[in-house]
């Protein structure tokens, strides 16, 4: 099968750590041009993956490139205007998350990607870890039966050193939009997407002055289960602490470890295999799932698993969120 031709715009860490290297390490795909502002991080990183087609400019890129799908992993400020340009172009996207700072920039993306006929992907690597699927399947053959509370958290340092990060007008907003979309997004889509009816939502500034760095959210949904999220670059903990717990009317299953209990006669018996893989495995893991995901369907091989439209209801979503930091009130979607 002939290589699928990738382009990425933007060299940061997700690109060097995590892109680059999982296309290098599979069969039907190549990177064939790169780019990127800073011209030293560009010769280097090129060098490094043996990519020749190199660009400072990334419309030169769009008009030069014969890639047939590009990956844009810059600044969330400058997702818009590239995403734009890439999809005029008749580029196939996958764009880092968020897509966007807003919900307002979000939808020029997507209407775009609608009316060129271009596909569009968000990354939302977590939906794609091997144990997240398992969980999914789990939870949607009714073993554990109706869920009815899903209580998720992640608390880590920021991730990303880029001085942006901070800075409300090129991020959009703090740890919600760098972690807490994450969970939002894993915790809709393992229920598969019920919807909010309304969220309350309260937020730290701890070492940051114009975007949170701790967020605490209750989400009220539509099928009347409920939805806590915590997510925080600041909160002392002695490592790196991810989880997703669900509980259901006949057990509880969980990520992080992964663990699936059900209530079978007064018993509580585990339904997950003794042998787990560690989460650092895992979380490699989604990364090249997402991409092989991708590739699919710019081959036609398979849909769009984390469109452009799921992340518009997730942008939907964070702005209630902020909302109701800063009303201190309860929002109903």
């Amino acid at each position: 099968m002939e290589k699928t031709k990738i382009a990425v715009i933007g060299l940061g860490g997700i690109a060097q750590l995590v892109h680059l290297p999982n296309i290098a390490q599979l069969s039907n795909a190549v990177v064939t041009a790169v780019a990127e502002l800073n011209k030293s991080r560009l010769n280097t990183i090129a060098e490094k993956f043996s990519v020749e087609e190199r660009y400072s400019d990334y419309n030169e890129l769009i008009s030069n490139s014969d890639a047939e799908a590009i990956i844009i992993a810059t600044p969330t400020h400058t997702h818009k205007e590239i995403a734009l340009a890439a999809i005029k172009a008749g580029k196939d996207i996958l764009v880092e998350k968020p897509l966007a700072r807003s919900y307002e920039e979000a939808k020029e993306i997507v209407d775009a990607s609608k009316k060129f006929g271009r596909k569009l992907m968000v990354g939302m690597n977590l939906r794609f870890r091997p144990d997240a699927m398992i969980l999914r399947s789990i939870l949607n053959s009714g073993e554990i039966g109706e869920p009815y509370y899903i209580k998720a958290g992640w608390i880590r340092r920021q991730s990303s050193a880029g001085t942006w990060v901070t800075k409300k007008e090129e991020s959009g907003g703090g740890v919600i939009i760098d972690l807490g979309i994450h969970l939002v997004d894993l915790s809709l889509w393992l229920l598969n997407y019920p919807p909010v009816y309304s969220v309350s939502t309260q937020n730290f500034f701890t070492n940051t002055k114009t975007v949170e760095d701790s967020s605490i959210s209750f989400m009220k949904l539509k099928t009347d289960s409920l939805l806590s999220i915590e997510s925080s670059w600041s909160l002392p903990v002695e490592r790196d602490t991810f989880y997703v717990n669900i509980y259901g009317t006949k057990g509880f299953a969980s990520l992080n470890p992964s663990r699936v209990y059900k209530k079978i006669d007064e018993q509580i018996i585990d339904l997950i295999p003794l042998q787990r893989e560690n989460a650092i495995t895992l979380f490699k893991k989604s990364y090249v799932n997402e991409l092989k995901s991708f590739i699919g369907a710019v081959k036609n091989l398979n849909p769009v698993f984390s469109s452009g439209d799921e992340a518009l209801e997730r942008m939907k979503i964070l702005e209630a969120m902020y909302e109701s930091a800063n009303k201190k009130d309860e929002i109903k979607l």
